[in-house]
């Protein structure tokens, strides 16, 4: 290996997350003039907790919070214990008379049985002692953190009050956009991180989202065992809490995890020299950790069953159909995750899908199973109405035994049977349906579009929109299933694992060791298939699959509009913007919707907004309480487009707001739209007023990404046309080896790529012959600056440097990137087999990096 290299390394980044001048920025703050907040060590855990008791809309709802947990867990063990061991069950089935002196009726404390009794059963029973034992160990616990959590959040709240300048009833009516835009105007005057001078929305989210991002991408790069094929069932996906837990237990925070601390990676784990012990070691601790879930598997499990029967018990008699709704899998949610994206606005996004998303699972109702609900209704809603007419005759019909449970059981049957009867006014539009969830959730496998109405769409959007019953199923398991993932299958990939963190971990100065996916750089990280072509250097391991990494950017600087972005970033935000609005112009003018077709499409957007796979039926206009209050009234596809424009509407009524805002005495940046909390401070104006004008801003900011996400996808489809479509969504084993990618492939990041099928695990599909072989032009591409110094801000753990111009101007000729740890010579592909490396000796004190220069 005449030209080898580490893995730590500087990236050479496209922007420096400093101002100029201050990238090695060190604050000295004299002890007089220093703040309380000044210099917080973990900045982690502080913006967490900042955003966490936001969220919980202030320091008293979160206490009771806290408080009816521990008391929740008390009731569930006690109150179990009490009917196992204390109830008199002959009593109380009338088995067994009770001689009274005064009355003939049965009490209730008549099946309960003496205290020595009680006390005396509960002691002879060895498994009953062995579950209070854990409960209590186990409550203490969560009592000792409680106590802290107070402390904690105590400071929190004077956080609040003191430096931000909120009061926690204010607290409920503040968007967190607001609240962030405050902590950063705070951070000149109170240097809360001593590294940076100034703190950007960025740094906010990488803190808060460290571990999140790196799960979203290990999801997006199909790197955790969470899909898998089952005889019967066929495909599958199990991702629980219980396995979410796990992973996060060995990957980030547990003992003997990757990380050292919130912030950083362990050193050894950013070399590969030692890579093969390092996976032997991690394998060893999935192992022991699996044998410890099989070893507490009946405790857990006995928890899950009790739990789950306390809280869905009342909700079911209550509304049996509730076992028949859906909601988002936890699969789902990470993998329709951005990255850098809070929890509040990801499930706001899944919130605004919900509809249509049960709409179109509607749509598949089987027309055999239909005519036998149909009929097994009729005839329990026969018998049922039979015993409700006897009981309104005569109440002691009641009193005949299995009377009341047969009314409950044949009402519980008529719901059930109700769920598989469609609507009789129900269109069958599944197209049109899958549209406007793409609209919401942004992702979307390439194969779904054109396919809505076959069952193997609807199985697999099953996986992600999944039943409350399979919910309630897969946790009741978790605790089975969970050890045997760990133990057999997780511990098979400890070495891509190995490679992924050190391959994908890039140190930020002012936030430590992050993700490199979260940079949300085009040029890391992008696709040429998702309007990147020309603009990344990426090669196929590098890539983030289904246009992750450009969705994310436009989700997040749309969030985010304060946010200054890097300048390669910049054009490219700014160039799809004015294409959207381009062609949107074009097709307004231009184009009449009922003229336009598939087979002729004069403009994507007009694409999008009429035509068979019309947007028409997505409100994304502000409801009839919004449009009263001065916000003009015009079609949701139309409006979300000319929110687009420079000198639109939307970007008016956000000035205007700004302005009313200012005028009134608000403090802090303007307000923006950023999900699922409408909520905002004015001093000087009402709590309705705020929560109106945030409520506006919010729901331009989601019609201006819908719009967006739907105009990338499209051109994604028409440039892929013709061409062999990579689907990540079948993908069963990760392709974070080299075997998965072809040695051609490898020393060729380019353009070229995106022809070349992901993996051999990837099945490839040609369009349909409708589609035609138009394609829309990716636009002009950014021309690159020339001569640009290189950033000492960041630094990577064996990435491929970004800027392929070094400081002086001349061209650096860099070592393409192996995934699982080789290396390739200069203008040469790398063997598959590469030559083994040695133990960790004097590899680690080899240069951080070797470069040609020409």
């Amino acid at each position: 290996m005449a030209h080898f290299q580490t893995e730590y390394q500087r990236l050479e980044a496209s922007y420096s997350d400093s101002p100029p001048g201050e990238e090695n920025l060190l604050m000295h703050v004299p002890e007089g003039s220093k703040s309380q907040w000044h210099h917080i060590e973990n900045l982690d855990l502080f913006f967490q907790r900042v955003y966490n008791l936001h969220q919980k809309n202030g320091f008293t709802c979160m206490l009771l919070g806290e408080i009816f947990e521990l008391v929740q867990l008390l009731f569930v063990v006690g109150f179990t214990v009490f009917l196992a061991n204390c109830v008199d069950y002959d009593v109380l089935f009338a088995n067994k008379f009770v001689n009274h002196t005064d009355s003939s009726k049965v009490t209730l404390p008549d099946a309960i049985l003496p205290m020595e009794v009680c006390s005396a059963r509960i002691r002879d029973n060895a498994f009953v002692i062995f579950l209070l034992i854990i409960s209590g160990v186990f409550w203490l616990h969560r009592l000792v953190k409680f106590l802290y959590n107070v402390c904690c959040y105590w400071e929190i709240r004077s956080f609040y009050i003191n430096a931000l300048k909120m009061t926690m009833s204010e607290l409920p009516y503040v968007t967190w956009q607001e609240v962030q835009a405050r902590i950063i105007e705070i951070q000149k005057e109170h240097q809360i991180c001593i590294h940076k001078k100034e703190l950007t929305e960025l740094d906010i989210y990488h803190r808060i989202l460290r571990f999140k991002n790196y799960m979203v991408a290990m999801v997006n790069k199909s790197l955790l065992p969470v899909r898998f094929r089952l005889p019967v069932l066929g495909d599958c996906v199990f991702y629980t809490r219980g396995l979410k837990y796990n992973f996060e237990l060995i990957f980030f925070w547990g003992p003997g995890s990757l990380f050292e601390n919130e912030w950083s990676l362990k050193p050894e784990y950013k070399r590969g020299g030692n890579r093969l012990e390092l996976a032997d070691r991690l394998a060893s601790r999935i192992l022991w950790i699996g044998v410890a879930n099989l070893l507490l598997c009946p405790v857990i499990l006995v928890w899950q069953i009790l739990y789950a029967f306390f809280s869905y018990t009342e909700v079911i008699k209550r509304e049996p159909g509730s076992l028949g709704a859906r909601c988002w899998s936890l699969y789902g949610r990470c993998y329709l995750r951005h990255f850098n994206e809070l929890d509040h606005e990801l499930m706001s996004r899944l919130s605004k899908g919900y509809k249509a998303a049960s709409k179109y699972m509607n749509c598949f109702l089987s027309p055999l199973l239909t005519v036998v609900a149909k009929n097994v209704a009729f005839f329990a809603g026969s018998l049922l109405a039979v015993l409700i007419a006897l009981t309104i005759y005569d109440e002691d019909v009641l009193a005949v035994e299995h009377v009341l449970s047969s009314i409950t059981l044949l009402g519980v049957c008529i719901t059930v049977c109700r769920s598989f009867i469609p609507d009789k006014h129900m269109v069958f539009c599944p197209e049109q349906l899958l549209r406007v969830i793409l609209a919401h959730i942004h992702y979307m496998p390439d194969h779904w579009q054109g396919n809505a109405h076959r069952y193997e769409t609807r199985d697999q959007f099953s996986q992600l929109f999944q039943y409350k019953a399979v919910f309630i199923l897969e946790e009741l398991l978790s605790p089975v299933v969970t050890p045997i993932i760990l133990i057999f299958c997780l511990r098979r990939k400890s070495l891509e694992i190995i490679d992924f963190f050190r391959n994908f971990t890039v140190e930020v100065v002012g936030v430590g060791d992050t993700c490199s996916f979260a940079q949300m750089d085009v040029r890391q990280h992008g696709h040429p298939a998702w309007m990147s072509e020309g603009k990344t250097e990426a090669s196929i391991y590098q890539q983030a699959e289904d246009g992750k990494t450009e969705l994310s950017l436009m989700h997040f600087a749309i969030t985010n509009p304060h946010w200054q972005p890097p300048r390669e970033t910049t054009h490219f935000i700014s160039q799809l913007k004015e294409r959207v609005h381009r062609e949107a112009a074009g097709a307004s003018s231009d184009t009449h919707p009922l003229s336009l077709s598939e087979s002729e499409p004069r403009s994507l957007v007009a694409n999008i907004l009429a035509g068979p796979s019309t947007l028409a039926s997505v409100h994304f206009a502000c409801d009839s309480s919004l449009t009263n209050s001065g916000v003009p009234e015009m079609p949701g596809g139309a409006a979300a487009l000319r929110s687009l424009s420079p000198i639109s509407s939307s970007l008016h009524l956000r000035g205007s707001l700004s302005a009313a805002h200012r005028a009134s005495g608000f403090t802090g940046r303007a307000m923006t739209g950023s999900g699922t909390d409408a909520r905002t401070v004015s001093s000087g104006s009402s709590a309705w007023e705020g929560q109106l004008s945030s409520l506006v801003l919010s729901e331009y900011a989601s019609t201006e990404m819908s719009i967006h996400a739907l105009y990338m996808h499209e051109l994604h489809k028409q440039q892929s046309r013709g061409d062999l479509s990579r689907h990540t969504w079948h993908r069963q084993e990760s392709d974070e080896s080299s075997d998965s990618i072809p040695d051609e492939v490898r020393s060729e990041p380019n353009a070229h790529s995106r022809h070349v099928p992901r993996s051999h695990t990837f099945p490839t599909t040609l369009a349909s012959p409708g589609a035609g072989s138009a394609s829309a032009a990716s636009g002009t591409a950014v021309g690159r600056d020339g001569a640009k110094a290189q950033s000492s801000s960041q630094r990577r753990h064996s990435g491929p440097a970004a800027d392929p111009f070094g400081a002086g101007g001349a061209k650096v000729v860099r070592t393409p990137l192996v995934p699982m740890g080789g290396w390739a010579e200069d203008g040469k592909a790398s063997s598959r087999h590469h030559e083994p490396l040695q133990e960790e000796t004097s590899e680690d004190e080899l240069p951080p990096h070797i470069q040609k220069v020409t």
